[in-house]
Formats: structure tokens, sequence, C-alpha cells
């Protein structure tokens, strides 16, 4: 029998059963003719439909692995993601220590310098002042050896 028949016979079993008084409406149907037609139905069902279902596992199948795979790329680019973000916070720490070295340096090169001059500035002071008095002396004692000395 074909699959059209088969059903169109298990309808008609279910019209046909006896109603069963004070049940509501329920019937009353033999189980063993039922599975019976249930197996016929079940061995006579087409090729194309049990294709269908292996289609419909390899579907299945194929749009798991799909979601794992997609699943893994975004956890791959979540990681990614974070190390970037990481590297952008390391190059963005070191920028702001070099900055602040150069700063640092800056200020101790103008501090050295100014110690530098500063001393210079002391040092010529000194000096100048002690070639003053030396040259004072010098004047002294030149004035005095002319007065000392014979006049022609």
């Amino acid at each position: 029998m074909k699959i059209e028949e088969l059903f169109d016979e298990l309808q008609d079993m279910v019209h046909e059963a006896k109603v069963m008084p004070f049940m509501g409406g329920k019937i009353l149907l033999e189980p063993e003719r039922i599975l019976d037609l249930l197996e016929e139905i079940h061995d006579n069902m087409p090729l194309e439909v049990q294709q269908a279902k292996s289609i419909v596992h390899e579907r299945n199948q194929i749009l798991a692995e799909a979601k794992r795979e997609g699943e893994d790329i975004i956890r791959n680019a979540e990681e990614r993601r974070k190390n970037l973000i990481k590297q952008s916070d390391i190059v963005h720490q070191a920028t702001l220590q070099a900055n602040e070295i150069i700063a640092d340096s800056k200020q101790k090169t103008t501090d050295m310098r100014r110690a530098a001059n500063d001393y210079v500035e002391n040092l010529m002071k000194h000096i100048d002042d002690s070639i003053t008095e030396h040259l004072n002396e010098l004047r002294k004692t030149r004035a005095s050896i002319k007065q000392q000395s014979p006049r022609t």
C-alpha cells in the first residue's frame, strides 16, 4: 500500500471508532491494528523523507560547527582586542614615563647650568676682587717706589 492509503485507513479507523459514553468524546481503538499501520507507514516512507531527515541532521551538525567556529572567532578577537588594549596602555604609560624623564632631565640640566653659572660668576668675582686688590697693592708699591727714587 501507498503511504496515502495507509493514512486514509488510519483516519477511517478513528472516524469509525465507537465513542465511549460518559468519557467526554473519547473513542475505543485497537492498539495492535494502529501499531501495525504505523509500522507499515514507517516501512513505506519514501526515500525522500529519509533523505530529508539526513539533510536536516547534517544541517544541524553544520550549524553547530559554524556556531562553535563563530564563538572561537569571537573569543580570539576579544583576546586580541584585550592584548591590543594592553599594548596600547603599555605604550601610553611608556610615553608618559618618557615625557616625565625628559622633563626631569631638562629641569636638572637647567639647574646644573644655573649652578655652574653661579659658581663661575662667584669664582670670577673672587678673581676680580683678588686682581683688583693685587693691582691696588701694585699701584701703591709703584707709587711708593716713585716717591723714594730721586728725580732726575
